[in-house]
C-alpha cells in the first residue's frame, strides 16, 4: 500500500464524514478526554494551517508543553473555526506532506485515522476504515510505540478477529482490528465493543453532551 496515497484518501473521506454531521453532533464527546468532536475536527489539520513562527509562538505561551500547546489550540481553533471550514481544511491538504515530529509518514497516517476513529466511534458512527490502513497501522505497533502513547496493556492478548493480528500476552481481549488500533493509542471504547475478561477494564463512559463552551 502507498502510504501517501492512503492519507490522501483518509482525509478526503473523512472530510465526507464531518460534511455529514448533524449540528448537535459537533458538541458531542470524542474519544480524546477533555474534547468535543469540534476540538479533534480542528486540531486534526493544525499541521497544514500552523505555520512554524506560529508554532513556536504556541509553544512559548504553553510554557514549552507540546502537550499544553495542542490542546489550547485546539479548543482555540474550535471556536473560531465553522465545521465547513475543518472539513475542508482536510480535504483542502489531502496531499499534505506534514508529519509528527516521531514516526515519519506511517505516524501521518495513523495520527489520520485515530483521530477520524476518536470521533466516529464516539458518536457510534458506522464508518469503517479501510482494512490495508489498519493493518499498515498495526504492523508498526511495538512495545515502544504503546509506551509513547501511554497505554496500559499488560497483562492482555489483543486479537483482531477481522484480521487475525495479535499483540500481548495474557488474556484474550478480541474486537475489531480499529478499535484495537484504538487501544494500542492509549483510546478506551464504549461498552460493548470488545470480548474477553478484561473488556470492562478498556471500557468508556462518555459524559452527555453540554453543548457548547465557546
Amino acid at each position: 500500500m502507498d502510504i501517501k496515497s492512503a492519507i490522501a484518501a483518509e482525509r478526503g473521506e473523512f472530510a465526507e464524514v464531518l460534511d455529514g454531521l448533524a449540528a448537535e453532533d459537533w458538541d458531542a464527546p470524542s474519544l480524546c478526554a477533555g474534547w468535543r468532536v469540534r476540538e479533534v475536527a480542528a486540531h486534526m489539520s493544525l499541521g497544514f494551517r500552523c505555520p512554524l513562527p506560529r508554532m513556536m509562538r504556541e509553544l512559548i505561551v504553553a510554557r514549552g508543553s507540546l502537550h499544553r500547546m495542542t490542546d489550547q489550540c485546539a479548543r482555540k481553533d474550535a471556536a473560531r473555526m465553522t465545521t465547513g471550514e475543518m472539513a475542508s481544511a482536510l480535504r483542502d491538504n489531502a496531499r499534505h506532506p506534514w508529519k509528527p515530529p516521531v514516526g515519519g509518514i506511517t505516524a501521518a497516517l495513523g495520527h489520520d485515522v485515530v483521530h477520524g476513529l476518536d470521533i466516529t466511534v464516539a458518536l457510534g458512527h458506522e464508518r469503517e476504515v479501510p482494512q490495508e490502513r489498519v493493518a499498515a497501522l498495526l504492523a508498526v505497533v511495538t512495545p515502544k510505540t504503546v509506551k509513547f502513547f501511554g497505554a496500559d496493556l499488560g497483562g492482555v492478548e489483543l486479537y483482531a478477529e477481522d484480521l487475525g493480528w495479535s499483540y500481548g500476552t495474557g488474556s484474550r481481549l478480541s474486537g475489531s482490528a480499529q478499535d484495537l488500533l484504538l487501544l494500542t493509542y492509549g483510546r478506551k471504547l464504549p461498552p460493548g465493543r470488545l470480548r474477553g475478561e478484561a473488556a470492562e477494564r478498556f471500557a468508556l463512559r462518555l459524559p452527555e453532551p453540554t453543548g457548547s463552551d465557546g
